[in-house]
């Protein structure tokens, strides 16, 4: 799972910084191989830091990471594999 091709949404490329979109791929890479087809990532500002909340279901999963930036941004990004190929996008274009 999360072994095909991978897509990202128009919302997804206007909104998140390259970085950040890398960032969230590698955090998925890094899970065990029993992982939920469906990751959830909360971005919030945290004072000037960049608050990740990453989620899943089955299994239960929860990481959250914080770092510094100069423009922290806020957005609930869901990526779903459904076997033929993972896309990312932000969850009002669900």
């Amino acid at each position: 799972m999360f072994n095909n091709q991978r897509y990202l949404t128009c919302g997804i490329q206007a909104v998140i910084p390259p970085q950040l979109q890398a960032l969230l791929w590698n955090l998925i890479d890094l899970l065990p191989p029993e992982r939920d087809y469906l990751q959830v990532f909360n971005l919030s500002p945290f004072g000037s830091m960049q608050q990740v909340i990453h989620t899943a279901e089955e299994p239960g999963y929860k990481k959250v990471l914080m770092f510094p930036t100069d423009e922290p941004i806020t957005a609930k990004i869901y990526v779903i594999d459904d076997d033929t190929h993972t896309t990312m996008l932000l969850a009002e274009e669900y």
